[in-house]
C-alpha cells in the first residue's frame, strides 16, 4: 500500500513580480497629478492670446523677410569692433571668476577645511552668486559704474563664481585619501598638501571647468548690451531699436558663427590637452 505525501503547509502559488509598491505607484501618481496642475496654472497665467498664434506665422516670415539679406557691409563698420569687445569680456570675466572662485572652492571642501561654519559660508556665497542671472548683475554694476565693458565684466565674474566654486569644491571634495594621507604622514603642512597632493588630481577638472564657463560666458556675454553693460548687444539693441532688421541679422550671423566657433575650440582643447 503505498503512501500519498501530504504537504506540510500552504501551496504558494506563482509569485507574481512588481516593480513598484503601493506607496510608490501611489506617489508616482501624485507627482504626475502636481506636474499636470502645475502646467496648467502655468498656461492660465501667462495668458496666451490665441488671436497672436494664429498669425505668428505670418508676422515670423514678414520679418525673416525684412532681415534677409543681411546687410554683411556693416559689420567692419560696427559689429567687428563690439564681437571683440564681447570675446574680451568673457575672457576677463572667466579669468576674473577663476581667481575669486578658488579661495570658496577651498573653503566649501569639507576634507579641506573641517569647519562646518566656514563650509556653510563659502556655499552661501557661492549659492547667490549663481541664483542672480547675469542680466541682473550687468544692471547692479551699470547702475553701479555706468554703461560699458566693465560693467559686463563683473557682471560675467560674479555670475560664475557660484558655477566654478561648486564644481571645483566637488572635485576636490572627490579627491583619493592616499596621496593626501601620505604627505600628511611625512609631515606636510596645508599648502604642501594642498600643492602636490589635490592640485595634481583636480588639475584636469579644473581646466574642463574653466573652458566650459568660457565657452558659456561667451554666450552670455552677448547680449549683456541689452542693459548697457557692452558688447555686441549694444549694437544688436540699437538696430532693433532703429528698425534695421537687415542689420539684426548681421549682428545675429556674427553671434552664431562666434559661438560655434567657441564650441569648436573648446572641443579641441580638451581633446588634445586633457
Amino acid at each position: 500500500m503505498s503512501e500519498l505525501a501530504v504537504p506540510l503547509g500552504p501551496v504558494a502559488g506563482p509569485r507574481r513580480w512588481e516593480r513598484y509598491s503601493s506607496g510608490q505607484r501611489l506617489a508616482r501618481y501624485a507627482l504626475w497629478l502636481v506636474l499636470v496642475a502645475a502646467i496648467v496654472q502655468s498656461v492660465r497665467t501667462i495668458e496666451i492670446i490665441p488671436e497672436f498664434l494664429l498669425d505668428a506665422h505670418v508676422q515670423m516670415a514678414d520679418l525673416l523677410g525684412r532681415m534677409w539679406p543681411p546687410d554683411l557691409a556693416y559689420y567692419p563698420k560696427s559689429v567687428h569692433a563690439a564681437l571683440m569687445e564681447t570675446l574680451h569680456i568673457a575672457s576677463l570675466g572667466t579669468l576674473l571668476s577663476i581667481v575669486l572662485a578658488l579661495p570658496l572652492a577651498l573653503l566649501v571642501a569639507p576634507n579641506l577645511m573641517p569647519n562646518r561654519l566656514v563650509n556653510l559660508l563659502a556655499r552661501i556665497v557661492l549659492v547667490s552668486s549663481r541664483s542672480v542671472n547675469s542680466l541682473v548683475w550687468a544692471l547692479l554694476f551699470v547702475a553701479v559704474f555706468g554703461p560699458g565693458p566693465l560693467a559686463g565684466t563683473l557682471a560675467i565674474a560674479f555670475r560664475s563664481i557660484g558655477f566654478v566654486g561648486k564644481l571645483l569644491g566637488e572635485a576636490i571634495e572627490q579627491t583619493p585619501r592616499g596621496p593626501i594621507e601620505a604627505l600628511e604622514a611625512a609631515g606636510a603642512g596645508w599648502f604642501a598638501r594642498i600643492g602636490y597632493g589635490y592640485w595634481p588630481q583636480v588639475k584636469p577638472a579644473f581646466a574642463s571647468i574653466a573652458l566650459l564657463r568660457w565657452d558659456i560666458n561667451v554666450r552670455e556675454s552677448a547680449v549683456l548690451g541689452l542693459v548697457g553693460a557692452g558688447g555686441i548687444g549694444m549694437v544688436l539693441d540699437t538696430a532693433m531699436n532703429l528698425f534695421q532688421w537687415d542689420r539684426v541679422a548681421t549682428v545675429l550671423l556674427a553671434i552664431f558663427t562666434v559661438v560655434v566657433l567657441a564650441e569648436v575650440v573648446v572641443t579641441q582643447v580638451r581633446k588634445r590637452v586633457l
